[in-house]
């Protein structure tokens, strides 16, 4: 605990940054607009993206 408090005081803070990255902000997007085109089903649209099904639905979640 000392290390981190220490590592804090110096500006420096762990963890994983929050967000999606560029690469996954566009797939995320992709995804969206298919989804909401109506034209394709959710499985042809995880199929086209090369996304699972959990993913689909977080990225949706995200564009929203």
């Amino acid at each position: 605990m000392a290390g981190l408090q220490a590592a804090r005081e110096r500006g420096r803070v762990g963890g994983r940054k929050k967000g999606l990255s560029p690469e996954a902000q566009r797939t995320a997007f992709a995804c969206f607009q298919l989804w909401e085109g109506k034209s394709r089903t959710i499985s042809e649209i995880l199929k086209i993206l090369n996304v699972s099904k959990a993913t689909f639905y977080r990225y949706i979640a995200c564009v929203k």
